[in-house]
């Protein structure tokens, strides 16, 4: 895939993943800043997505400033590997969940899949996800709060991609 993207591409990238113009036209300031037209940028915008350069283009909720005061991870034990797909879309399928994944557990750590949850109270998080464990019939879980948060940002992929650096 590295080959197929120009430097133009990488650029176009670039404005993507950050903080898009919160402007009425936001495609057309990316547009003039790298010296192209809007219809271009939408287009490249649209081939991207077609070729599955990315999974999802949308915007972040910054939780804590829209008022959601509480988050937590829940942590869910499945052993029955077959069954962790269908447990995990409906996990995730809570309106209160804004990330869900599966990951692999350890001797001592018998958690596979993980899952946002996010309130106005830690109680209200707890709540749903009771609400949850009682929906999937998972009763080994748990709720792990944040105690102090160190950083969180996008990832930025293409700042640095070759063929991309200016003099």
């Amino acid at each position: 895939m590295k080959k197929e993207i120009t430097p133009q591409d990488a650029d176009i990238m670039a404005q993507l993943q950050g903080t898009i113009p919160m402007t009425l036209t936001p495609f057309a300031d990316i547009a003039a800043s790298l010296g192209l037209t809007e219809e271009e940028v939408i287009a490249r915008v649209r081939d991207y997505g077609e070729k599955k350069y990315y999974r999802r283009f949308g915007a972040t909720l910054r939780h804590q400033k829209a008022g959601f005061r509480a988050n937590g991870m829940g942590i869910w034990s499945v052993p029955d590997q077959a069954s962790r797909k269908e447990i995990g879309e409906k996990l995730a399928s809570f309106t209160e969940v804004s990330h869900a994944y599966e990951r692999p557990s350890f001797e001592g750590w018998p958690y596979h899949l993980f899952t946002m949850i996010h309130g106005q109270t830690e109680q209200e998080v707890r709540d749903i996800a009771r609400r949850m464990s009682q929906t999937v019939g998972i009763s080994e879980y748990d709720v792990l709060f944040s105690i102090r948060e160190f950083k969180k940002t996008s990832m930025q992929y293409f700042d640095h991609w070759p063929g991309r650096e200016k003099s």
